[in-house]
């Protein structure tokens, strides 16, 4: 299974589209421009058609992550406690 298929599945399986996978990209200070990304996701017999490298599959995990978590918290920050209802 190459890079390709696998960012091929994960955005079928979250349902993302282009401009919001490019969003998540930018979490992680990574641009991609909607072509270039539109690249993977065609056939390898395509004139077009570009391997998805380890870095740029590498990049959009760590984006998912913080895109599906929240961003990761600073060392020394205690959390917010939790209002109490009357």
């Amino acid at each position: 299974m190459t890079n390709n298929d696998i960012f091929k599945k994960l955005r079928v399986a979250l349902q993302l589209r282009d401009d919001e996978i490019i969003k998540i990209l930018e979490l992680v200070d990574f641009r991609i421009s909607k072509s270039e990304l539109g690249a993977f996701f065609r056939k390898e017999d395509h004139p077009n058609y570009m391997e998805c490298g380890d870095q740029i599959l590498r990049n959009f995990l760590n984006g998912l992550v913080i895109h599906l978590r929240g961003p990761k918290p600073v060392k020394g920050d205690k959390p917010k406690p939790k209002k109490k209802k009357d």
